[in-house]
């Protein structure tokens, strides 16, 4: 009997350093499956804010007057990524073309739902998409400006219209951090089914985005 207790003992003291062995194993296995997992961790929203200038030109015929000029302005943007490749959210801006040094501008305020495509790589993520949306369209054009202060302006127009549209963009996200990127983006948008008459072209965006 004391010859076999002795036997079981010896066994289970060789067996130890084998269970301990396995145990090590299985614990460096979750640890690196979990730290696989937590890189491979997906971005869900982002946004932030843009500003935009660019080049837009038109006539505008009712009253015959060529408009042209540098448009300034600002807005932002919310995606919320369906997967890696594809995002859909909105996004409104308010956009200023002044003219003629009169206090004469021509002003857009805009907003509409988006989607793109987006190719990720190293720390640049370019990105193609669409927005469909609408706005108005807020024009004041003098054309006589008074001699002095307070006097009645002469020939002068003033038109607000809404309208919808089309933007198609093409841009490219660069990430400083896993939080902070900045993004640039180029759009021209055409407005549909309206006999609006407004300058068009391209505008430029740069802005800086927070990604979560």
């Amino acid at each position: 009997m004391q010859h076999i207790i002795t036997t079981i003992i010896i066994v289970a003291l060789l067996s130890l350093p084998a269970t301990i062995s396995a145990e090590s194993v299985t614990t460096s296995v979750q640890s690196s499956t979990s730290n696989a997992q937590s890189k491979e961790k997906k971005h869900v929203f982002d946004g932030g804010m843009m500003f935009h200038t660019g080049f837009l030109s038109g006539n505008i015929n009712p009253i015959d007057y060529q408009a042209s000029g540098m448009p300034f302005g600002i807005g932002g943007v919310l995606h919320y990524h369906i997967s890696n490749h594809f995002r859909i959210g909105g996004e409104g801006y308010v956009s200023t073309l002044r003219q003629m040094g009169n206090g004469s501008y021509i002003k857009y305020g805009w907003g509409g739902i988006l989607g793109d495509f987006r190719w990720p790589f190293a720390r640049f993520a370019p990105y193609a998409g669409l927005t469909l949306g609408g706005g108005a369209n807020t024009d004041l054009l003098i054309m006589e400006s008074p001699s002095s202060e307070w006097e009645p302006a002469g020939e002068t127009y003033f038109r607000h219209k809404g309208f919808f549209f089309i933007d198609p963009f093409i841009g490219c996200d660069y990430a400083l951090t896993k939080v902070i990127q900045l993004t640039l983006k180029i759009d021209y948008m055409s407005p549909i089914g309206t006999d609006l008459q407004m300058p068009l072209g391209p505008r430029i965006y740069f802005g800086i985005l927070f990604y979560h």
